[in-house]
């Protein structure tokens, strides 16, 4: 058995085709499927109900929880009929990665499928989302987006960071155990989040601004930020993230770009605070990590470096399932 072999990995942040879907049982073209999860030894995914931004009145907000609700629905439902399981809680994950299954897990990105409604909150969690991605590309009415959507009328910033409405979501996501996802968020309403949130926050696909600057990475002090809430910083397989354009040098982001950003995080705020995701089917996948059936090579370039079977344990999932038990017990 390698270190690959005997790690729980869990990736945090994988976009699902909607409504179209195909049978994930079998070989698709998108980058995670059944097969290939099983083929590069990734136990577990956290597949997105995904909304993007749209037009903020009562029936943009309804068609965006509608769908977000049915998308939540459909990953539980096509966990039952694949022989995998779905989790909902981190020991149901540990039972399930300990009798050798297939975890599916499942969040919902973009505060915008809430409209006006902090119930959805908790359907959401009842349906078994992990996390709320509190933004996306574009202002919603919970916070600026780090991405201002011109083509939707968006100023550079509209709320200053966090909106009344959107730290009301925080303390509701706060009483129902669902975790706060700062990916996307604008910095000053992520450093908000962080000191706001009773629970620990984590960017569940990032990168490292420090590296590339990118809108969507974190800078120092947002890392910083995370260390202090004992968040975590999950550094993503998204090539425009990880390598800044380079006329002379062509070329896309690889495995060593990716782990440079890890490297970078946990020298930064310490490797309890960092892990690992691809955003596949959303924009990543790298030279080495172009599907989930090459997620052995993170593991392998994260040996060659010098991380041991703990350190790789607890960037693939460890630290995750901490925060999330961390979260659990913070309910109200």
């Amino acid at each position: 058995m390698t270190i690959h072999d005997d790690t729980l990995v869990l990736d945090t942040h994988i976009d699902i085709r909607w409504p179209e879907t195909p049978d994930w049982t079998g070989e698709t073209r998108q980058l995670v499927d059944l097969p290939k999860m099983r083929a590069g030894g990734m136990n577990a995914a956290i597949f997105i109900a995904y909304v993007g931004q749209g037009k903020r009145d009562p029936a943009g907000h309804a068609a965006a929880g509608a769908r977000a609700e049915a998308m939540l629905r459909h990953i539980a439902a096509r966990a039952a009929i694949s022989g995998t399981r779905f989790c909902a809680t981190p020991d149901a994950l540990e039972a399930c990665f300990a009798a050798g299954d297939t975890a599916v897990l499942s969040a919902v990105e973009n505060g915008y499928a809430m409209g006006h409604d902090l119930g959805r909150i908790g359907l959401w969690r009842s349906l078994g989302a992990v996390y709320l991605t509190l933004t996306h590309d574009g202002h919603n009415d919970l916070s600026d987006s780090a991405r201002p959507r011109a083509a939707l009328g968006d100023a550079p910033a509209e709320h200053g960071g966090l909106s009344k409405l959107g730290e009301a979501a925080i303390a509701e996501m706060n009483a129902r155990g669902l975790m706060v996802d700062v990916s996307h968020v604008a910095k000053p309403g992520m450093l908000r989040a962080a000191v706001l949130s009773r629970s620990p926050v984590v960017a569940t696909h990032t990168a490292c601004a420090a590296l590339c600057p990118h809108p969507r990475g974190l800078d120092d002090e947002q890392l910083d930020a995370l260390r202090a809430c004992g968040g975590l910083a999950q550094i993503t397989a998204v090539p425009s993230f990880l390598r800044p354009p380079a006329p002379n040098a062509p070329g896309q982001a690889g495995v060593a770009d990716l782990v440079d950003h890890i490297d970078h995080a946990v020298r930064r705020i310490g490797l309890d605070h960092v892990g690992i995701s691809s955003d596949f089917d959303g924009g990543g996948a790298v030279m080495g990590w172009a599907n989930a059936a090459e997620t052995g090579a993170v593991t392998a370039e994260l040996e060659r470096r010098g991380y041991g079977a703990r350190e790789i344990g607890l960037l693939w999932s460890g630290n995750f399932l901490r925060v999330w038990r961390q979260v659990l017990r913070l309910t109200a």
